[in-house]
């Protein structure tokens, strides 16, 4: 079998690519070339794994090289995990994401399309296209309302995968994933700015983490189970959309306190708002938050409903709130050791 996995050096491809290599995949990725040559997570997996990976040099926006590398390799499946998925950068530069979240999943969907009809397809989804949910917990049936120029271009493809689903008789399934998070999350998400700080803490800072909103409430899981899950909707017999999340939801305040647990720390709150602080038993500030760092619109109160995954896909999360902050809090604990 072989796979192909654009945005293969985000978090998701660092899981992905592994997994289908213990699976016996020849395993393909596509990397955008930039000028100091650097691979993202690729960087992180071990050198005899790596060696295994055979990597196109290309960019998702170019319809081009996609057509000519699905006609070439004809992949059995195809993971489009390739997106700009910062949604506070999306308000900043909505052009850019929509040319690469749209455009490029248009030019993923074309190529399959005119090169390659039989490869199986998956699409990273989100649960940002809920926004403001009508309803919780939250399903394939729930009501989308996009509240970033993320969510819109994520809107955007998932409809595209549909309709070339059902225009075309191709196998391309969407994934509605709810966050997932790691240790190797970007530094830019809130939930690997607070593990590192607080690593940062433990090691004996006297910087406090600035955060925004923090009553912002989400289900975090953990990305390497939610890569079994892209796995088994390709392996199914027909393509569908799917949610998959925990089922639990959390506050970023309880990220925090979470996370600070972890290293023996109990916080305790003053304040309200922007001008909320988290302290140390001792008085010490350890949390601020920044105004700036607020969305100009705010999308939560997100609980997955992943019980479609589980009854037809035999999906389960392993991986629940607490076990996931500790294993991002010790990983970079041994990070800033290492240093």
């Amino acid at each position: 079998m072989k796979a192909l996995i654009t945005g293969i050096s985000g978090q998701d491809g660092y899981f992905l690519s592994q997994l289908l290599l213990s699976k016996g995949y020849e395993v393909h990725g596509v990397l955008r070339r930039n000028s100091s040559m650097t691979h993202g997570t690729m960087e992180l997996l071990p050198p005899d794994v790596r060696s295994q990976i055979i990597i196109h040099h290309g960019d998702i926006t170019d319809e081009n090289f996609l057509s000519n590398l699905l006609q070439s390799e004809k992949p059995e499946e195809l993971y489009h995990l390739a997106a700009q998925s910062f949604v506070g950068y999306s308000f900043e530069n909505s052009q850019s994401t929509y040319d690469v979240n749209i455009g490029g999943t248009l030019n993923v969907c074309n190529a399959i399309r005119s090169s390659s009809t039989d490869t199986r397809m998956y699409f990273a989804g989100t649960s940002e296209l809920f926004g403001k949910p009508l309803e919780t917990p939250q399903n394939e049936n729930t009501p989308f309302f996009p509240r970033s120029p993320y969510a819109i271009s994520k809107l955007a493809g998932l409809w595209t995968v549909r309709t070339y689903r059902d225009a075309y008789k191709l196998f391309m399934s969407n994934g509605i994933l709810f966050n997932h998070e790691s240790e190797v999350r970007g530094p830019e998400f809130v939930t690997r700015k607070i593990s590192t700080g607080v690593a940062r803490v433990h090691q004996g800072s006297q910087q406090p983490i600035i955060l925004g909103n923090l009553s912002a409430v989400k289900d975090w899981g953990y990305a390497k189970d939610y890569v079994e899950g892209m796995w088994k909707m390709l392996q199914y017999d027909i393509s569908d959309d799917f949610v998959m999340g925990t089922g639990e939801s959390h506050t970023v305040k309880e990220f925090v306190e979470e996370a600070f647990g972890v290293i023996g720390i109990r916080l305790t709150w003053k304040g309200q708002g922007v001008n909320e602080v988290g302290l140390s038993e001792g008085g010490r500030v350890l949390v601020k938050v920044n105004r700036d760092l607020y969305r100009p619109l705010e999308a939560d109160n997100f609980t997955a409903d992943y019980s479609k995954a589980r009854e037809k896909l035999g999906w389960e999360p392993k991986v629940k709130f607490k076990e996931l902050v500790r294993i991002m809090v010790e990983n970079d604990i041994k990070l800033i050791q290492r240093k």
